[in-house]
């Protein structure tokens, strides 16, 4: 895959030359955005994935669930259906995609739906008996049809969007100076460490507008390994021999949190939104003891029989979080 990209190198300045004049075409308005009279706040990145995402839109609900009637808009990634969908009791993670699932199985008082054109979902949800109050709209940041009043872009501390080139030989899906659409830039997976000078130089590298904010934020990982029938501490995973089975963008912080607690394991690592074929179950089913990421969680549960599948729940650490969360606050006050 890496000699394919090298050799797709000339195609850089075509694609980089495409989205670029997209996105001048929707900023001087020769192509329509539409813009909504209710907060609306995209989360997304200019990169393939594996910037935590997921973890971003679980923040913004544990913020906000609380006050307001939140909705989460996503594409519903890998699923096997079409169209506007919201989740209900008979969904799964092939009906709306595994990262809206996850949504879903983890909040109950939130409204999850997909759709890959993200006006066409907007306009569905506004017309429920209860709409919601403030709408996340998941990895849509590329989505220009609809204009978000507020965009929060990530990108990850190890792998910062201004060291990469656009697709295909690099991972961008759009040029750099895309990101001067954001309202808040977040720089995530950041050592829980990171100090204040680091935080300066990274400002200064992704040349930060004045009128753009930055955060840094970190990843948490549970003390507690989660099943379906049972909750275990994370040190039952000493001395202990078990298989990691990963489907995500980008599995080294997973692996290197692991690997510092010098547990005993072994990586079978896919694809990002893996759809696991029967084969590779039977095989993962012989498994003893399985530990896995959430999003991979609700694709597995219910296909293993025999083998022991937990997962290890993590969340968003922002530094100065009062500060960001007073501007989510006070963007929504605002409608």
């Amino acid at each position: 895959m890496k000699l394919l990209r090298k050799i797709l190198f000339p195609i850089v300045p075509f694609y980089r030359g495409i989205t670029w004049l997209r996105n001048y075409c929707y900023n001087n308005e020769f192509f329509s955005s539409k813009h909504y009279d209710f907060p609306v706040i995209c989360v997304g990145n200019l990169s393939v994935g594996g910037t935590g995402k997921t973890p971003m839109i679980e923040y913004l609900i544990r913020l906000l669930q609380n006050d307001y009637l939140v909705g989460t808009l996503s594409r519903g990634y890998g699923r096997k259906t079409k169209g506007f969908i919201i989740a209900d009791s008979q969904c799964s993670a092939k009906t709306i995609g595994d990262e809206p699932f996850q949504f879903y199985h983890k909040y109950s008082n939130i409204i999850v739906s997909v759709d890959a054109d993200r006006q066409n979902g907007i306009k569905q949800l506004l017309a429920l008996d209860r709409p919601p109050n403030v709408l996340l709209l998941d990895d849509a940041f590329q989505h220009r049809k609809v204009n978000a009043g507020l965009n929060i872009l990530l990108t990850t501390y190890g792998d910062l969007y201004v060291h990469d080139i656009t697709l295909p030989t690099g991972n961008l899906r759009e040029p750099i100076s895309g990101s001067k659409r954001a309202n808040i830039i977040i720089v995530t997976k950041c050592p829980d460490d990171i100090g204040k000078s680091e935080q300066d130089l990274i400002t200064n590298e992704l040349n930060i507008e004045t009128n753009q904010y930055i955060f840094f934020s970190s990843i948490c990982y549970g003390e507690t390994l989660i099943s379906k029938s049972q909750t275990l501490n994370l040190t039952a995973l000493n001395n202990k021999e078990f298989t990691l089975v990963t489907g995500i963008a980008n599995p080294k912080p997973l692996v290197e949190f692991l690997s510092s607690k010098e547990f005993q394991f072994n990586h079978e690592s896919f694809k990002d939104h893996h759809d696991f074929t029967s084969s590779e179950i039977e095989e993962l089913d012989k498994k003893d003891f399985i530990l896995t990421t959430e999003k991979d969680y609700v694709r597995l549960a219910d296909k293993l029989v025999k083998a022991k599948l937990f997962y290890l729940p993590i969340t968003t650490k922002i530094i100065n979080h009062d500060v960001f969360n007073s501007l989510i606050k006070s963007f929504i006050s605002k409608f």
